[in-house]
């Protein structure tokens, strides 16, 4: 099974950009995709951006991560 995760754009280098994903800023390749802009979310998969996604998915997505977060950090 994969797993890809939402990120949000933050800088444009050619065909790589900064992401963002909850503090957490890594470098990913946009190659794989026609157009980004900063700010447009992306789903990450081993440092490759796959597709652009809506804004209100991403966050329903990162909303789960952080339920996740809250009950592991209760038990």
């Amino acid at each position: 099974m994969c797993l890809a995760v939402p990120a949000r754009v933050v800088e444009l280098n050619g065909d790589t950009a900064i992401v963002d994903l909850d503090g957490i800023r890594k470098e990913t390749s946009t190659i794989l995709l026609d157009e980004v802009t900063v700010g447009d979310y992306v789903l990450i998969h081993v440092g490759y951006a796959l597709e652009r996604i809506d804004p209100l998915e991403a966050a329903k997505t990162l909303a789960l991560f952080a339920e996740l977060r809250a009950q592991d950090a209760e038990a």
